[in-house]
């Protein structure tokens, strides 16, 4: 990826939102580049946009609620996702977060955060905005799930690196075994009521939880 043009759709009613959007992204550095957008989720299905490596959704679309039913929709198929949004409450956040969204900012956050989140989400990455880190930080949902000191050293590792072959290299452990540990986080997570599907879902976890803290991300 990182020898690769980054690719986005933009999926957003307000076409000068969208061009705020496009401007920010050819400016960036690297740069991105914007193949289609549209006021509907139709774009992020059809070529060229059903090839792009990272959706920026808006979650307030032509219905009168938020539009998770399409956000499920596009994890459940392998899309990275930032949801960009007026909206600004917890629940909100929260909510994306759980479904599986790579990353939620709120429209107030500007090309800074947005930029970094799109950068971040097309290397499968974590990165915690100012917004999603409030939201994380007043989550005070109590079901937290037991893990083992190797469970957390793989899960935070993972945190750090690209890839799992990383992991693996740095822990002296196979792929497969790395792919177990997560595996068995993300089950544990799961029984206890809060999946965490993503990367980002689970590093939203790991800050819940007190396993990392956002400055060392």
């Amino acid at each position: 990826m990182d020898d690769e043009l980054i690719t986005a759709v933009v999926i957003d009613d307000h076409p000068a939102i969208i061009s705020g959007i496009e401007a920010w992204c050819a400016a960036a550095e690297p740069p991105v580049r914007v193949v289609d957008s549209g006021p509907t989720v139709a774009v992020a299905w059809l070529d060229p946009g059903g090839q792009a490596d990272v959706i920026v959704l808006d979650l307030q679309l032509a219905a009168p609620t938020p539009a998770y039913g399409d956000l499920r929709r596009l994890v459940d198929a392998g899309r990275q996702v930032v949801v960009y949004t007026m909206r600004d409450d917890k629940d909100t956040a929260l909510t994306c977060l759980d479904i599986g969204a790579s990353s939620y900012l709120t429209k107030a956050e500007g090309p800074m955060h947005l930029v970094a989140a799109i950068h971040a989400a097309a290397r499968q990455l974590p990165y915690t905005p100012p917004s999603m880190a409030r939201a994380i930080g007043v989550d005070t949902r109590p079901d937290r799930p037991r893990l083992s000191a190797r469970e957390v050293d793989v899960l935070v590792n993972w945190f750090a690196c690209e890839s799992k072959d990383m992991v693996a290299e740095k822990l002296g452990l196979s792929v497969r075994t790395v792919n177990s540990y997560i595996d068995r986080v993300r089950i544990k997570y799961a029984n206890a009521g809060r999946a965490a599907p993503t990367k980002a879902g689970l590093v939203a976890r790991a800050i819940q939880d007190g396993l990392v803290r956002l400055e060392d991300l």
